[in-house]
C-alpha cells in the first residue's frame, strides 16, 4: 500500500510540475493560454494563400495545431517556434500523431532571436504587446511576396491586405503598405 502511496504522489507531483510549466511559460512571455480553433486556423491559412510548395512559420506554436493543418491540409513546410518545453513536446507529438512529421520542424526558442527569412508565411496569435518588435523584425527579415498572418492582433503601422472582421483575421503582404485597419476599410468602402 505504501508503494502505490508514493507512485499517486510520484504521479500527482508530475501532473502539477507538467501543469505549471505549461502555463507559466507563456503567462512569462505574455501569450495566450487559449489554442485557436481549428476552423479558425483553416480560414486563416486560406485568406493568406498558403500553398503546398511554401513554408509557415508559426510563432508560439503551443501544441502544434497550425503546424499539423498547414502540413496536413495545405501541404506546406511548417516549422514551430516556441519557449515552453511541454509546448515544444506536444506540438512535435502532435505531428508524430498525424502523420505529418516529415514536414514539420518544431524548435524550442524565443521567437524573437529566430531567422524567419526563408519564411512564406508566418503565423502569429500573440498579443498586441509584441507588434513593436515584430513590425521591426518581420518587414526586415521577410522576402517580397511573403505574409504575415495574425489572429485577434493588427500591426498599428501596416495596412493590411486582407481582413476577416467575424473572426479578427489580419493579413499583410511584405514590404508592408503604411497605413492601418482604418485605411483599408476606406478603400473597401
Amino acid at each position: 500500500m505504501d508503494s502505490l502511496k508514493l507512485i499517486l504522489v510520484a504521479l500527482a507531483a508530475l501532473w502539477m510540475v507538467y501543469v505549471l510549466v505549461d502555463y507559466l511559460v507563456p503567462f512569462f512571455y505574455g501569450l495566450p493560454a487559449k489554442p485557436t480553433r481549428h476552423a479558425r486556423i483553416r480560414k486563416a491559412l486560406k485568406l493568406a494563400g498558403l500553398r503546398a510548395d511554401e513554408t509557415l512559420i508559426d510563432l508560439g506554436c503551443g501544441d502544434g495545431r497550425v503546424l499539423v493543418i498547414a502540413a496536413k491540409e495545405f501541404r506546406a513546410q511548417a516549422i514551430g517556434i516556441d519557449a515552453g518545453p511541454v509546448q515544444v513536446a506536444r506540438a512535435w507529438a502532435n505531428s508524430q500523431f498525424n502523420g505529418v512529421s516529415a514536414q514539420v520542424q518544431v524548435r524550442w526558442g524565443n521567437f524573437l532571436k529566430a531567422d524567419l527569412s526563408n519564411a512564406d508565411v508566418v503565423f502569429a496569435y500573440l498579443t498586441s504587446d509584441y507588434v513593436p518588435k515584430l513590425e521591426t523584425k518581420l518587414a526586415s527579415q521577410l522576402k517580397p511576396g511573403a505574409r504575415v498572418v495574425t489572429i485577434s492582433f493588427d500591426f498599428s503601422n501596416w495596412e493590411p491586405d486582407a481582413f476577416d472582421e467575424d473572426e479578427l483575421i489580419f493579413v499583410y503582404k511584405m514590404p508592408p503598405h503604411a497605413g492601418d485597419l482604418g485605411t483599408f476599410l476606406l478603400k473597401r468602402e
